[in-house]
């Protein structure tokens, strides 16, 4: 795994709320991962719960930010709302950067019966991965659109859909099993704060921003 973190911002100075990184929950989602690593970046240290603030929403997170309650928020480019955060004179984007998803597959509960025709319960961004990875002895398939890939195994997990696509961390943490294979996306993700004074540092400065690269 990559990651690269680019900030345009000369400083990390927060602004009065709690050091803390807001994103797309419950636990599991690749927002969750995303977040842990603008708070390595940040802070330099490994992050808790405490540090790492999970809503059912981006819109509930950049909530969080507007309130004070956190100074970051993260969000996938991926997601088809982002464009309502570049938008908001009420947020400025901080920075930007590369990371690998956790690995997607399609998921279901050990030893239920799936039906030909399941119900696969998927986050809108990465639902074009149902249809490449979907086994190909399913005749058809119906979707359900849920908030988060680890909603979206919940969901399984509570017998409303039949299978889900979705993360091995949220897989795992729901008990499920993969009966895919299995892929990543390379993502670009945005990190927001409170509006202020923005401008790209030169490259020519120590200040220029801070590459961190992972391998797992």
């Amino acid at each position: 795994m990559r990651q690269m973190v680019n900030w345009l911002t000369p400083s990390f100075a927060t602004h009065g709320g709690s050091p803390g990184v807001a994103t797309l929950g419950p636990a599991g989602t690749s927002s969750e991962v995303a977040a842990g690593i603008v708070w390595q970046s940040l802070e330099g240290d490994v992050p808790s719960i405490r540090n790492i603030a999970l809503h059912r929403t981006y819109e509930d997170a950049a909530e969080a930010v507007l309130k004070q309650d956190v100074d970051y928020l993260v969000v996938a480019n991926a997601y088809s709302g982002i464009s309502e955060f570049y938008m908001d004179t009420r947020l400025s984007l901080a920075g930007v950067f590369v990371m690998d998803t956790p690995h997607y597959g399609i998921a279901q509960l050990p030893g239920e019966a799936v039906p030909d025709r399941p119900v696969v319960a998927t986050h809108p961004a990465p639902r074009p991965l149902v249809d490449e990875l979907l086994p190909s002895h399913f005749t058809d398939r119906e979707i359900l659109q849920v908030t988060s890939t680890s909603t979206a195994a919940q969901s399984v997990r509570d017998g409303v859909t039949d299978l889900a696509l979705t993360t091995v961390p949220a897989a795992e943490a729901h008990g499920l099993e993969f009966i895919s294979r299995k892929r990543f996306i390379r993502m670009l993700w945005s990190v927001f704060t409170l509006n202020g004074d923005i401008f790209v540092v030169p490259d020519d400065t120590a200040e220029a921003g801070r590459i961190t690269h992972a391998h797992t």
